[in-house]
């Protein structure tokens, strides 16, 4: 069981890793302005980037869903690691020991969190098999990967590596290591044997290493190369607290910031078609893990474009049936992108691989080069389908593909391919071609109506800020598991409220830029601010020691102060929001005496409303209180009179 780290290390360890770089190993990241970067969130489906990162404050925060927080609640989050496994991980980045309350320190293995054991199982593993592809037994490895155009370099350069065919070569070199059995099978680097112990899961097999998009290995795949080899021709790690397949893209980690610069990924079906890519020059290539391409590897991809207009998506397949068919399984995802999809189908059944050997790299970068629209490919194999020599077989034809041309998002393009499927199903009078753009259109605006979307607009102004922060508290409070599950968003509020609006702004500024409205923030109360979230967050800096005494740990000390996820994750959308003008220096007076204003107009409107009642009651039995509510009235009057031609300087 992990040990407690001591509050100063977690501090370096925040110092020490900038936010913006975590971020960047898992999506592209555009300026935004201000300072702030932003993209597609992580947590959510959406059409534009409402996911913003705070460099300068270390914390980022999704306008959309809501989720926010610092580096370490980022990376709990996306990886599902405890608040412990988080700062290991980040501080094994950074090159820093971790302390633990009990003594300790984060190298003595028994106390690193599992996931990170793992990791480093893994890691050792991999370094393992690259060795082991040196050695005499290793030949058959390097006589595969020479047959199929791959020398030292790339052997390395992928990291490729061979299992030796004994029982337990990999175990006894991780025991060695001080890794357990337990961790062994849990990592699915070994199986349980019928005696109880662990032996290796590879044998005898050349071996890819599986990285996250973040570079660390997390999985293996293994070729078959010898045939008393009873197993499967591919055998990859199986589902494990690392590895989930229907998550993972091999070669991402190699091809993530060419995907980001350029605004294409190439999609290929296995370990070799992306070492033969990447080879050839298309450094842009992924490919799935034995698994279909799917909803998740949708999301991987999509944080990378952008959902940029220019952006492509290109799968390739053999030219044969089954190549076609995982085609056609494709363009059904094709709507969940905003990019582009294309299909490159190689000739004569080769996959990229063959094509590079037979043919050279030319010819790969030739294959993307003269792909077709996915729209395209699966419009022209459908209407193959049918006999359209005959009446019979073009109504079929055309029944078969409306439905596929009106899931077309894009109207233009739409109309664009009605047109076309008309010419391909050989409809010849003009009242049969209306007929069609008519119920293609028809159908499209149906299934608009029946999706009952409402898009991805961000959110703004809701109380607590939306969904809570994956954890509670700061480095005095840590976790030891999971994180915690999101707290529910609370009333929104009333942003078309000048108050509300004027009051957030002066809580950002407060929160970003203190310097701007100190020191007369801190003499402002808690019912200055009408909305009840702001009225929270104004408490914390106060708790914090107010903006004068803010410094570099200022923000941390206000989101430790808060009560609950909830009000932290106010503070950190306040944190990270962009001020709503472009030379805050000259805006803050502004916001400053806008809000004292609504004070004071508020306050005059509850002593107006106490000298009528005195009045109905009669004056002469609370004279006094009326003069003194009159003198009050007059004060407020002079000094918002005050305020309005001053300014600030008033205040």
């Amino acid at each position: 069981m992990a040990g407690r780290i001591k509050d100063e290390d977690v501090k370096a360890v925040r110092d020490a890793v900038p936010i913006d770089a975590v971020v960047s190993e898992y999506l592209q990241l555009k300026n935004a302005g201000g300072g702030n970067l932003k993209g597609l969130c992580p947590f959510h489906d959406e059409k534009s980037p409402s996911f913003q990162v705070s460099p300068s404050k270390g914390l980022y925060h999704c306008f959309g869903c809501g989720e926010g927080g610092d580096t370490l609640a980022f990376v709990m989050k996306l990886d599902h690691l405890s608040f412990t496994e988080a700062v290991e991980r980040l501080a094994a980045q950074a090159g820093i020991t971790l302390r633990y309350e009990d003594g300790g320190y984060a190298n003595t293995g028994r106390q690193q969190g599992e996931r990170i054991r793992l990791v480093e199982a893994h890691r050792a593993a991999a370094l393992f098999y690259v060795e082991q592809l040196g050695g005499a037994e290793a030949e058959i490895g390097r006589a595969f990967l020479a047959a199929r155009g791959f020398d030292q370099a790339a052997a390395e350069h992928f990291g490729v590596g061979y299992a030796p065919a004994g029982w337990d070569h990999l175990v006894r070199f991780l025991r060695g290591k001080g890794f357990t059995d337990r961790e062994l099978i849990t990592s699915g680097l070994a199986s349980e044997s019928r005696r109880g112990g662990a032996i290796d899961r590879f044998r005898g097999r050349l071996i890819w290493p599986i990285r996250d998009i973040t570079g660390e290995v997390i999985g293996f795949g293994a070729r078959k190369l010898r045939e008393d080899d009873q197993g499967p021709k591919y055998l990859n790690t199986p589902e494990t607290p690392l590895y989930k397949k229907s998550q993972v893209l091999y070669g991402i980690d190699l091809a993530k910031k060419e995907i980001a610069r350029t605004g294409r990924a190439v999609v290929v079906e296995g370990y070799t078609d992306v070492m033969a890519c990447h080879l050839a020059g298309v450094t842009t290539a992924i490919a799935t893990c034995g698994t279909a391409f799917g909803g998740d590897h949708i999301k991987i991809l999509r944080r990378l474009l952008m959902d940029n207009s220019t952006a492509e998506v290109v799968f390739t397949f053999d030219g044969d049936e089954a190549g076609q068919k995982a085609a056609l399984r494709a363009f059904e995802d094709d709507q969940k992108f905003a990019a582009e999809t294309s299909i490159a189908i190689t000739p004569g059944g080769m996959d990229p691989c063959e094509l590079r050997l037979a043919e050279g790299d030319a010819a790969v970068q030739r294959l993307m080069d003269e792909r077709t629209p996915l729209f395209a490919f699966a419009l022209r194999s459908m209407v193959a389908r049918y006999n359209l020599d005959t009446d019979e077989g073009r109504v079929a034809a055309v029944d078969a593909a409306v439905p596929v041309v009106a899931a077309i998002k894009n109207q233009a393009l739409r109309d664009r391919y009605a047109i076309r499927l008309i010419g391909m199903a050989g409809i010849g009078t003009q009242a049969e071609e209306q007929s069609i753009i008519r119920r293609v259109r028809a159908m499209s605006r149906a299934r608009a109506a029946g999706s009952g979307s409402t898009g991805n607009r961000p959110q703004y102004g809701r109380e607590g800020g939306g969904r809570g922060g994956p954890y509670a508290g700061g480095p005095d409070r840590q976790p030891a598991g999971p994180p915690m599950q999101n707290s529910p968003r609370g009333p929104r509020l009333d942003l078309r409220s000048p108050a509300h609006r004027v009051e957030r702004e002066l809580l950002k500024l407060a929160l970003q830029q203190p310097k701007l409205v100190s020191p007369a923030f801190d003499a402002y109360g808690e019912d200055e601010f009408t909305g009840p979230p702001y009225a929270a967050v104004r408490r914390l800096i106060a708790e914090a020691g107010g903006v004068e005494a803010a410094d570099a740990d200022y923000l941390t000390r206000v989101r430790d102060a808060a009560p609950d996820d909830t009000v932290r994750s106010m503070v950190t959308e306040l944190a990270v929001e962009p001020v709503m003008h472009k030379a805050p220096e000259f805006y803050a007076g502004e916001v400053l005496v806008s809000v004292r204003l609504n004070a004071v107009k508020r306050r005059l409107a509850e002593v107006h409303g106490k000298q009528a009642r005195l009045a109905a009651q009669g004056v002469r039995h609370d004279a006094a209180e009326m003069v003194a509510s009159l003198g009050e009235s007059w004060a407020l009057e002079q000094y918002a009179q005050r305020l309005r031609q001053s300014g600030a300087a008033g205040l």
